[in-house]
């Protein structure tokens, strides 16, 4: 690690990108992959950008995201994965984005799995069972 100042420029373009997948803003967060942003590009907190778009219900961005081939099981600082943020926030069509594109249902902690028993989602443990 240096103890070089990061470019003020840099921390404002990562700051778009970030507010781009809080926001679900799919062409803003392409157009940044494009460019070469990584998918796995994470904030002060640990928080992908599939975290972020996953834990405020962007199906749209999160689907992106696993196109482009983010990780799915990724954790934050907190140990908390996306599914299970997004259980907790009850996005559905998030939880069954990632569910299809292999999101381990006992990553991190709580666990999507003890996510979706906290708030009786049957339906929700069911896509792992399949």
């Amino acid at each position: 690690m240096t103890d070089e100042p990061i470019d003020p420029r840099l921390q404002e373009i990562a700051q778009r990108v970030f507010d781009a997948a809080r926001a679900g803003d799919v062409p803003a967060l392409g157009a940044y992959l494009d460019a070469g942003v990584p998918v796995n590009l994470t904030n002060g907190a640990g928080d992908t950008l599939l975290m972020l778009a996953a834990y405020h219900g962007h199906a749209e961005a999160v689907q992106l995201l696993i196109d482009r081939e983010a990780d799915v099981d990724r954790l934050n600082d907190r140990g908390q994965s996306p599914v299970a943020g997004a259980i907790f926030k009850g996005e559905e069509a998030v939880v069954r984005a990632l569910a299809a594109a292999g999101a381990d249902p006992n990553a991190g902690h709580p666990t999507a799995v003890d996510s979706a028993k906290m708030f009786g989602r049957q339906d929700y443990l069911q896509l792992w069972r399949s």
